[in-house]
């Protein structure tokens, strides 16, 4: 029976299972069902508050991040109502909000913008299929159980590719902050462009002094000793203060919302603009599963319990899929949203289906309302949310304890910022393999010697006064040995025989730290043996992994390297060979 700790094993009040019949086994139902059927009466009151809070911070956020990625304003009211009730079905956290993200509005904007040249109808159209294409990824990735390939993004290289994003979401809402029209291009072109605007004076005082009042507001209800909603209070001021005092002539605003639902908005993109969003549609894909499934491991580790990867990876998928179908946008997990959620008290994904509900509400009861929203506001909205995933805490702390991890870190920086949004996707897989390899290919390598009464045999590197049994090489190499780095294992080999301060009889390779070994370094292996055997080395392995001596079977070479070359312990072999030169 498994706990209810478990990835996918849902548990109601008490750590309850969620069973029926006489044998206690987990239904195979989606986990929102299997909470409605445990769901407690006592949640209600929390799971409405929670879902009231969430939906003040949704309705602005959603429609500037919107924006962001270049779309119309009501595309992110639909990508933040229907992701939520599909994840609430399928989702495997109780109170993850899953929504539009500012980590994903300039992907977006890279993908879509260059292809919409019919309008704003077929971008709407072009991230539809987009956040679709997205959706069967990661619905195939949780297939075939892909939910590891987060850690191809290590910390250093996650961190510059959010610094990188966020220096471009930042720039590219500099021109409506400020009330001039976008330069558009590159990220250079954009800052360009926006620094001579502003020397040329084209820079409208009635946006930026709204745009400036929304990024104070939003400051400085952090530092307040109550909660407020610092984005609607700013957003609602904003709104408030151009209706009153009529400055939508003055300033450039959202427009009012579109009446009644959305339809499928796929319609009208060709087979050749579905090619060009593949590249694009992965990388997204890869980095909205990356922050979700951190953000989700997370709160879960608050509660004692665990989330499944895969789960989570197919509980994105449907709500990408489901969102692209209905007018949005790709969505991931939102590192801003959920906090609300959880401040409310939220106890179950009920809560982000009431804000669902209450966003819908806004739609149909005060659609026209937005027209008076001006669109500095919600730049200032997205600049502050940009601003606070920049990390340089970590920069500094990588410079004082890796100098090539940092590295990582500025190249990808460099990469997402001055490259390109989606091109830095790629720089940031790139690097994180190659940083793989390059500790793989150099790693840690010594030699090892008794030390006094101490058991076991340890590094020379660490202990020199460490005393060498005389005609013996004892050899380790902390690392799978493969195509890249057979050379510098034998080279190292060679390197411990050439310097010992005797003829040598033996090598013993403590192979402990050898985890894998491919037919490249195998063929290296071999011709280190030939090489010793010409000159009297017998070469033997201590402490060798099961597994890897299967693979020298099956790569048929057990007949050289018989039983007599493996010993379980560097102890036992140093024995062996004490025993067969009668050595004390």
């Amino acid at each position: 029976m498994p706990a209810a700790s478990e990835p996918g094993c849902p548990v109601g009040a008490g750590g309850r299972e969620l069973t029926r019949g006489p044998v206690r086994h987990a239904w195979s139902l989606p986990p929102g069902l299997k909470t409605v059927l445990d769901y407690e009466r006592s949640w209600l009151k929390s799971d409405l508050a929670a879902g009231a809070a969430v939906s003040a911070v949704l309705i602005p956020a959603g429609m500037a991040y919107a924006e962001a990625s270049g779309l119309p304003a009501v595309t992110g009211l639909y990508a933040s109502v229907i992701p939520l009730l599909a994840y609430a079905v399928f989702g495997p956290s109780r109170v993850l909000i899953v929504g539009p993200d500012s980590t994903l509005a300039p992907m977006i904007a890279a993908a879509v913008l260059p292809l919409a040249a019919r309008g704003s109808d077929h971008a709407v159209a072009l991230a539809g299929v987009l956040a679709l294409m997205i959706g069967v990824i990661l619905l195939v990735g949780r297939v075939v159980r892909l939910g590891f390939v987060t850690g191809l993004l290590s910390k250093p290289i996650r961190v510059g590719y959010l610094n990188g994003i966020a220096l471009a979401v930042i720039l590219s809402q500099l021109p409506k902050f400020l009330g001039i029209p976008s330069p558009g291009g590159s990220l250079v072109d954009n800052a360009a462009g926006t620094a001579r605007a502003v020397l040329h004076g084209a820079v409208n005082p009635l946006a930026l002094l709204f745009g400036a009042g929304t990024v104070a507001i939003i400051v400085a209800c952090r530092f307040l000793p109550w909660k407020v909603p610092g984005v609607l209070l700013a957003v609602v001021g904003a709104t408030a203060l151009t209706a009153a005092l009529d400055l939508t002539a003055a300033v450039p605003m959202v427009g009012a919302l579109p009446g009644g639902f959305p339809s499928p908005g796929i319609r009208g993109v060709t087979g050749a603009e579905v090619f060009a969003l593949i590249g694009p549609a992965a990388g997204i894909a890869l980095m909205a599963f990356a922050d979700t499934s951190v953000l989700s491991k997370s709160l879960a580790a608050r509660r004692g319990t665990r989330v499944n990867g895969n789960q989570e990876m197919g509980a994105l998928g449907v709500a990408n899929a489901a969102c692209g179908l209905f007018g949005g946008f790709p969505v991931s997990g939102s590192a801003s949203r959920t906090p609300i959620a959880l401040e409310a008290g939220a106890r179950s994904p009920f809560s982000g289906v009431v804000a669902a509900a209450l966003v819908v509400l806004f739609m149909l009861a005060v659609p026209g309302v937005t027209s008076f929203l001006p669109s500095s506001a919600l730049a200032a909205v997205v600049i502050v949310a940009a601003a606070s995933i920049v990390d340089v805490k970590t920069l500094i702390r990588l410079f004082r304890m890796s100098r090539r991890e940092a590295a990582l870190l500025l190249a990808t920086f460099l990469g997402v910022a001055f490259v390109g949004v989606l091109e830095g996707i790629v720089v940031a897989i790139g690097l994180s393999l190659i940083a793989f390899v390059l500790r793989a290919w150099d790693p840690y390598r010594t030699e090892l010697a008794s030390v006094g009464d101490v058991p076991g045999y340890h590094d020379l590197n660490r202990h020199p006064e460490g005393q060498r049994v005389p005609g013996l090489v004892i050899a380790r190499f902390d690392a799978p040995l493969f195509f890249a780095n057979g050379a510098v294992f034998t080279e190292h080999i060679r390197t411990l025989v050439a310097n010992a301060p005797g003829p040598v009889r033996w090598v013993i390779v403590a192979s402990e730290a050898i985890t894998d070994l491919d037919t490249t370094a195998l063929d290296d292996l071999v011709e280190l043996d030939d090489e010793l055997a010409k000159i009297g080395i017998s070469l033997v392995f201590a402490e060798m992994k099961g597994p890897i001596k299967d693979r020298l079977i099956r790569f048929g070479v057990s007949s050289r390297f018989g039983p007599g070359h493996f010993f379980p312990t560097v102890t036992n072999a140093v024995r062996s060979y004490k025993r067969e030169f009668d050595l004390p």
